[in-house]
């Protein structure tokens, strides 16, 4: 299965993909204006006590979460900026009344015309989802079921499991049919069995929202109530049989190959030939199934739960999947639970802002597009790939210092290192839209049509090289990513710019923070997970069993330091879902800081604003995580999340590096201070 690893994931912070563009300074605000400003500390904290709280807590205590957020913090700043521009381009695209037909403009304008309409949306109700629910009333049958079902993923309309066209991931030259478990209301298997008090107090809920929806849809509380338990029991099997977010950790468990005949015996029932021909597939003679257990178990469920049953999860699920599209009724219901209940926000957000969401998320490398030439500069890229650059030269001399790898090793390390695909800022070359019709009038229908396009797209891939230059993310977004199979880091426009990137800023809080979000994504290369992938992005043990052992060993000190950790109520950090994204934060801010220290600045002692070059360093860090969470959210994270919430980012990484404890001279009384024999040294 490809793999993706993020410098941040989000569900609540980043549920819409952008980016930041500066806002406009006035010549005294410019003039007054600091990268790095004093006025967001708070130094009655002492740093070695709590870090995140020293750097940000000024910066923390004026600015509250708005009513619309589940959280608040320099992610959002950027999102919001960035917002003001893309608002611009829909708001002027939507307003061109005669734009040539099939041209970026006009596609662009017409979706985002169509989802501001909200009377027309209002109006129609679920009538745009008619063609679909009188398909699903009109099963009879097991193969009528599997028919449907099929044909739904055809639609774009994702039912019961997972499917996709990704490479092979012992062969990624070849692209590959994948299937993977899905089909739950809740965001995972936890949600359904976990027993501490948050985790009961949402799946209550959940069993409340199910018949709510029905109603909604059509049907009297009694029967609603019935029908609810029904979908809920089904939604129970299936979680049973999936596996936890941290088993999915491992590749290899996730990598079983079938043969058509080999998926059939393991899936008594289900006639997979047929299946594959119902999805748009032929020619193919073998699948990639992530979690068997899953599938087995859904071909028991198909047979012994009545179809009627199965219809009705159908048509809820259709339904609540579509809700934040249709009227203000559904839309409103579906954020309670989701929005209101599972992260706490207390508003939805403007509906333009989720509009946009939507077409960026739709459309994004048409919106990109425009978004690149409007406010991407040329200079970020040229000198981004410098610093990616030093960075990748600091990394490979860290390998050959490594204590515990052998020489062997080390130089199959570097070897992969320096075949890293850089890709920054847009894609060279742009996805084409031209068999996707938008219209003006109909959101729903578009929504619909670009899910349909993009199940073609990918089911386009079959038969074909591998497309080495495709981007996983649109060119505004506030995010980065490692990909194992392409063996890549890639960072899009929208993050190459302040907290993280500033041509005006120093080379400390450059460093600090976009060079730290780089070496991110190039230890996401050399994680848990990554670093099973070979140079040519293939699952391939390339470790001898000596460092194999000792990378565990090494690995497992993080996963301790993490996993003791209470964050809220009783529910602890899991260290071994965050254990990659942890080992990305250690590795990126030791790189980027040993890399600082080969500038200039860093070879030097000058202070600015009354601190080091090294000290702005760790500030310019720590600035990049500053957040305010509400406790519903940081709950939510710490469930399914495989990043740490953000306070432990800054102070976990640190704890482990004797260039902080130098640089702020924190003592052994202090309470972030860590045994030298206790700090964690993976690369």
């Amino acid at each position: 299965m490809q793999i993706k690893n993020t410098l941040l994931l989000g569900a609540a912070l980043l549920a819409i993909s952008s980016c930041k563009q500066p806002v406009a300074k006035t010549a005294d605000a410019a003039s007054s204006w600091k990268a790095l400003d004093p006025k967001n500390m708070d130094t009655t904290i002492h740093p070695g006590d709590d870090f995140f709280h020293y750097a940000n807590g000024a910066w923390i205590k004026s600015n509250p979460i708005p009513k619309e957020e589940s959280e608040w913090g320099s992610f959002n700043e950027v999102y919001e900026n960035n917002n003001k521009a893309l608002h611009s381009i829909l708001d002027s695209a939507a307003t061109v009344e005669n734009a040539p037909k099939g041209s970026i403009l006009q596609k662009v304008g017409d979706f985002y015309r169509s989802g501001m309409d909200s009377i027309t949306i209002n109006k129609v109700g679920l009538v745009p989802l008619n063609d679909i629910t009188s398909r699903i009333n009109n099963i009879t049958d097991v193969a009528g079921l599997m028919e449907t079902i099929t044909w739904l993923h055809t639609q774009g309309v994702d039912q019961v499991f997972s499917f996709g066209i990704a490479p092979d991931d012992k062969n990624v030259t070849k692209e590959i049919c994948q299937f993977s478990q899905s089909g739950l209301g809740m965001p995972g298997r936890e949600y359904y069995f976990d027993k501490d008090a948050r985790t009961a107090k949402i799946r209550d809920a959940y069993k409340l929202f199910i018949p709510k929806m029905l109603v909604m849809m059509g049907e009297d509380k009694i029967t609603a109530d019935k029908d609810a338990n029904d979908i809920y029991h089904l939604e129970l099997l299936l979680a049973g049989a999936s596996l936890t977010n941290s088993e999915m950790r491992d590749p290899y468990k996730l990598y079983n190959k079938y043969s058509i005949d080999g998926i059939n015996k393991l899936t008594p029932g289900l006639d997979w030939k047929m299946l594959l021909l119902n999805l748009k597939v032929t020619g193919q003679d073998s699948v990639l199934v992530a979690e068997p257990k899953f599938f087995t178990e859904m071909a028991k469920d198909i047979k012994s739960i009545p179809v009627d049953t199965w219809k009705k999860y159908l048509k809820f699920h259709l339904v609540n999947d579509m809700a934040p599209y249709l009227s203000s009724e559904f839309d409103t219901t579906h954020f309670n639970f989701y929005g209101k209940l599972m992260y706490g926000a207390e508003a939805q957000r403007p509906h333009w802002k989720r509009v946009l969401q939507v077409v960026d998320g739709s459309i994004g490398e048409l919106l990109g597009q425009i978004y690149v030439s409007k406010y991407f500069k040329p200079a970020a890229k040229k000198r981004m790939m410098e610093l990616v650059n030093n960075l990748q030269q600091t990394y490979a001399e860290r390998i050959q210092q490594l204590d515990w790898m052998t020489d062997s090793t080390k130089k199959k390390a570097i070897t992969k290192l320096n075949a890293f695909v850089k890709k920054i800022g847009y894609p060279d070359k742009w996805k084409d839209y031209s068999a996707l019709t938008i219209v003006g009038n109909d959101y729903v229908k578009n929504i619909l049509a670009s899910s349909q396009w993009a199940y073609n797209y990918n089911l386009g891939k079959l038969g074909k090289p591998v497309d080495r230059t495709e981007w996983g993310m649109t060119p505004p977004t506030v995010n980065a990513y490692y990909n194992a199979s392409f063996n890549e880091i890639v960072f899009p426009a929208g993050i190459l710019q302040y907290p993280f990137f500033d041509a005006n800023a120093d080379d400390a809080v450059n460093y600090g923070g976009i060079g730290a979000v780089i070496g991110h994504e190039m230890t996401h290369g050399f994680d848990d997970q990554g670093r099973l992938y070979n140079a040519e992005g293939n699952l391939s043990n390339w470790w001898s069993p000596r460092d194999s052992t000792n990378f565990v060993t090494n690995a497992k000190q993080m996963v301790g330091q993490f996993s003791k950790i209470v964050v809220i109520d009783t529910i602890h950090v899991n260290g071994l879902l965050t254990e990659g994204e942890n080992l990305a934060d250690l590795g990126g801010i030791n790189i980027a800081y040993e890399a600082f220290k080969k500038t200039k600045q860093g070879k030097s002692s000058e202070k600015i604003d009354g601190f080091t070059p090294d000290q702005r360093f760790f500030l310019s860090w720590a600035q990049v995580w500053r957040n305010n969470q509400r406790a519903e959210g940081l709950a939510a994270q710490v469930k399914s999340d495989g990043h740490s919430p953000a306070y432990l980012r800054v102070n976990m990484p640190i704890s482990n590096m004797a260039a902080w404890y130098k640089a702020f001279d924190i003592k052994p009384t202090d309470k972030l201070f860590r045994p030298e024999n206790e700090r964690a040294r993976v690369w």
